[in-house]
């Protein structure tokens, strides 16, 4: 080592690749400082060098805009969780009961919801997916708000300045089991005005931002915030938080069953799926209850080996007389080439007979 010069291994090193202490000094350059979070970027198949990502200080300046948006508060004791826990578990059964509604309940695996108030359609139900196609429900489809939740939740907030008195017009029980979840969205913009404000129940959780879903099997992205609610804790959605990022609840985050009660105002001019048609929310004219849309039936494992119905036989069921016919010409047809095929068969027959006598 004394006879090459060099009395540190690192110091030859670095004397046989000078182009790192270059790179080193271009990185330095470019971030002001050399703590920038390096990373593999192949630029071609056979080419691949490093380079400094940015990326971790934009998701940094994300997350404090998030966190700046939110405020949480913890107002409600032990004590009144546990009552107004009873009353959601009086609200499951009678949605089990089918004493809501039709669309006051929906389920999903591994949670429900159940809207008050003011209901919409959203994800799978929409006709056309994506931001801004979400419509209200026409007034008087869903279930009023119960008094209990006015009484127990949104008196106790109006009294603590979360919101002003006559503010909300909506509320929807969310009811995970562990292991529920629901994916990364923005509430309705051209429905609900801000803030959005929501109360946990049952079990301590997270509410993730920045999150992007994948399927099969189920995947989560690293988030940007992760949100802790607790039990009995308020949350409240507005700017950034509620309007520029997608939030989300994990399912690695449900451990326990949780329920959320999500608080908030429709805007005046908000889309309903029929603003001409609405139904009266008068008691005496309220239509009778319906059963929830979805339900517990577990699916059929044999369903998919059995024969679909087509648009064809619809129409064919929709004129029956019309199908006999059809079914009895193509009968007739049938027959008569077959006949005619049994007697050019026995002709033939009859032929190789006689040759094989001559």
């Amino acid at each position: 080592m004394a006879a090459s010069g060099f009395s540190d291994l690192r110091e030859k090193l670095k004397s046989m690749t000078p182009h790192r202490d270059d790179y080193g000094n271009k990185c330095q350059t470019s971030n002001g400082s050399g703590k920038g979070r390096k990373r593999k970027y192949r630029e071609s198949d056979d080419d691949e060098y490093e380079h400094s990502d940015d990326s971790s200080d934009l998701r940094e300046q994300e997350a404090r805009r998030v966190r700046s948006s939110v405020v949480q508060l913890n107002i409600f004791t032990p004590e009144e969780c546990a009552r107004i826990e009873e009353r959601i578990d009086e609200v499951v059964a009678k949605a089990e009961s089918g004493l809501y509604r039709e669309h006051t309940v929906d389920r999903a695996p591994l949670r429900n919801k159940y809207f008050f108030g003011e209901g919409y359609t959203y994800g799978a139900q929409l006709e056309r997916r994506g931001p801004g196609q979400e419509r209200l429900y026409r007034k008087g489809e869903v279930d009023e708000i119960p008094s209990w939740v006015h009484e127990l939740v949104i008196k106790r907030l109006v009294s603590n300045g979360v919101i002003p008195e006559g503010f909300v017009n909506s509320a929807v029980i969310n009811d995970y089991q562990p292991g529920g979840c629901i994916v990364s969205h923005v509430d309705p913009l051209h429905i609900f005005a801000r803030p959005i404000v929501s109360v946990s129940f049952f079990s301590d959780s997270a509410l993730c931002f920045g999150c992007r879903f994948q399927f099969k099997p189920i995947r989560v992205s690293e988030p940007v915030f992760v949100l802790p609610v607790r039990r009995g804790s308020v949350t409240v959605l507005s700017g950034y938080a509620a309007d520029d990022i997608t939030h989300c609840i994990r399912p690695q985050d449900i451990k326990e069953r949780r329920a959320v009660i999500i608080l908030r105002k429709t805007k005046p001019d908000a889309p309903r799926l029929d603003s001409d048609s609405s139904l009266s929310s008068s008691p005496a004219l309220r239509p009778a209850p319906l059963k929830a849309k979805r339900s517990h039936r577990k699916a059929d494992p044999d369903a998919a080996h059995r024969p679909r119905v087509l648009e064809m036989d619809k129409e064919e069921n929709r004129h029956p007389s019309l199908s006999r016919h059809r079914h009895h010409s193509a009968s007739s047809e049938n027959y008569r080439r077959r006949a005619e095929d049994l007697d050019k068969h026995q002709e033939s027959s009859e032929r190789k007979v006689k040759m094989r006598r001559n």
